[in-house]
């Protein structure tokens, strides 16, 4: 597949790209942002996928969150693709931004107009992956996934979908329980229909109370004065409990003082 260089920059060493490309699973053009470490030029790195929240593009992880020393050091390849198909054409796409383009829920769409597009989910979990470890220099037995507030719902999800696929799952205040939640319950019966039983494959708290995979390493951030937490937008404490019920293991850290922003993510990165 033929990839597109957008931009490049060193940066801690390395060197922070950007390309497009023409996405099989989307059927439109995608961009994604990637970090190649200094260790990149000399041998295979393992691949952290990022993922985004609502509205986002692949600009902004790569412009704010600060992670570049970190990764140089660790020699870490980072990738962070875009959040939704875009400029597809599809009546009502841009009309708001919690659903359509910028918030593709990491989903694969059953229903119309949405299915032939949105379909995020594969994108994230088979394309893109292959993509990166077809191109890059990549260990593609050694991948993790993270990512803030729907793109936190994308990585726990991913990851409860894929037992032994990441050797880590970590997420700044994801949206835990999609179908308890207004963003959710708008994006999921958009995307998928009114019938919730269907749902149910894309919420992180029901799909932790059937995982029965390798042990997984979750991670989660919240910051405590964050205004969707409160909100009742998150809900962790739902997520949290299933996996207690499930002595699944998950190291929560509520932090004090932090809100839902780039600044408490680069913070804690």
């Amino acid at each position: 597949m033929d990839l597109k260089q957008i931009s490049s920059n060193k940066c801690s060493e390395g060197f922070q790209k950007v390309f497009e490309h023409d996405s099989a699973e989307l059927k439109c053009k995608m961009k994604f942002g990637i970090y190649l470490p200094p260790k990149a030029e000399s041998g295979k790195c393992p691949v952290l996928y990022w993922l985004s929240g609502l509205t986002c593009t692949e600009q902004n992880f790569i412009t704010k969150a600060a992670y570049h020393q970190a990764a140089s050091e660790l020699g870490l390849i980072v990738v962070a693709p875009d959040t939704s198909p875009r400029g597809c054409s599809i009546d009502g796409e841009d009309e708001s931004w919690d659903f359509g383009t910028g918030a593709g829920f990491y989903v694969n769409a059953t229903e119309d107009p949405w299915k032939t597009n949105y379909r995020m989910y594969s994108y994230i979990v088979e394309e893109l992956p292959q993509l990166i470890n077809a191109n890059f220099p990549t260990d593609p037995d050694k991948i993790s996934v993270f990512g803030h507030s729907m793109g936190g719902h994308g990585a726990l999800i991913c990851a409860l979908k894929n037992p032994g696929k990441y050797k880590s799952v970590s997420a700044f205040a994801p949206i835990c329980n999609p179908i308890q939640c207004p963003w959710g319950q708008k994006a999921f019966s958009g995307y998928l229909g009114s019938d919730n039983s269907k749902w149910e494959a894309y919420d992180a708290t029901h799909l932790v109370k059937t995982y029965s995979g390798s042990q997984l390493d979750i991670l989660i951030d919240q910051g405590k004065d964050d205004q969707f937490l409160s909100a009742g937008q998150l809900l962790p404490d739902n997520f949290i409990a299933a996996c207690t019920e499930r002595k699944i293991p998950v190291v929560f850290r509520l932090q004090e003082g932090y809100d839902h922003s780039y600044f408490f993510i680069t913070t804690f990165l």
